[in-house]
């Protein structure tokens, strides 16, 4: 992974009106998720997703304007050392978003890396640390998760992000935290950027759940 989104968007966008009709039931979340399959989701889909056990890199109060950075050195040195070792991604690389600010001068707590199998061991990642990086165990949320995909430029993930917000607010549900992308197609320097595929997740509530 050799770059990273530069705009994505907390769950703070304005909300539409509120909507008319019952809101949806999920559907299961589909065999080897968080993997969607091969043809991106068009739309949005709500899915009743269990927790899913990733290994991870995490950090808090990145500043947006350096995050690349960030990227760089997890994904070009911490996971390969770990992945040396035997542990085996099962789907793609994905950055998971705990907390972010808007502005110039925004900020994310966020955990980038791979969902696994198996849970990753305590304490496995503490001989591949590198540059003050350390591999933890982590996990993506079980709940009530929205989904789409989103096919293009990385510069154009903080519009999306709006989008997605904008829409499970009309399906009468509330975006919540964490939300997270996952990169489906690796980007690589020769490819045509706007061909890229990053799927979009973002854990749901009701209205009611934030008063």
């Amino acid at each position: 992974m050799s770059s990273s989104p530069q705009s994505s968007q907390s769950p703070e966008s304005p909300r539409p009106p509120a909507p008319s009709l019952s809101p949806p039931s999920p559907e299961a979340a589909p065999a080897g998720y968080p993997d969607l399959g091969a043809d991106p989701v068009v739309g949005v889909r709500l899915l009743a997703a269990e927790a899913v056990p990733t290994a991870v890199v995490r950090a808090a109060n990145v500043r947006m304007a350096t995050i690349s950075d960030f990227f760089d050195a997890a994904f070009g040195k911490a996971f390969p050392a770990l992945f040396a070792t035997g542990m085996t991604p099962v789907a793609a690389a994905f950055a998971l978003y705990t907390r972010i600010t808007e502005g110039a001068e925004a900020e994310v707590d966020l955990e980038i890396g791979f969902p696994l199998g198996t849970p990753l061991p305590d304490g496995s990642g503490d001989e591949q640390a590198d540059d003050g990086l350390r591999v933890v165990p982590s996990e993506l949320p079980a709940g009530e998760v929205a989904v789409t995909s989103y096919i293009g430029p990385y510069d154009g993930l903080g519009e999306a992000w709006g989008k997605l917000m904008g829409e499970i607010r009309a399906m009468g549900r509330e975006p919540a935290v964490p939300f997270w992308e996952s990169y489906v197609t690796e980007p690589s320097p020769d490819m045509d950027p706007t061909t890229l595929r990053t799927d979009l997740f973002c854990v749901v509530g009701y209205p009611d759940d934030a008063a």
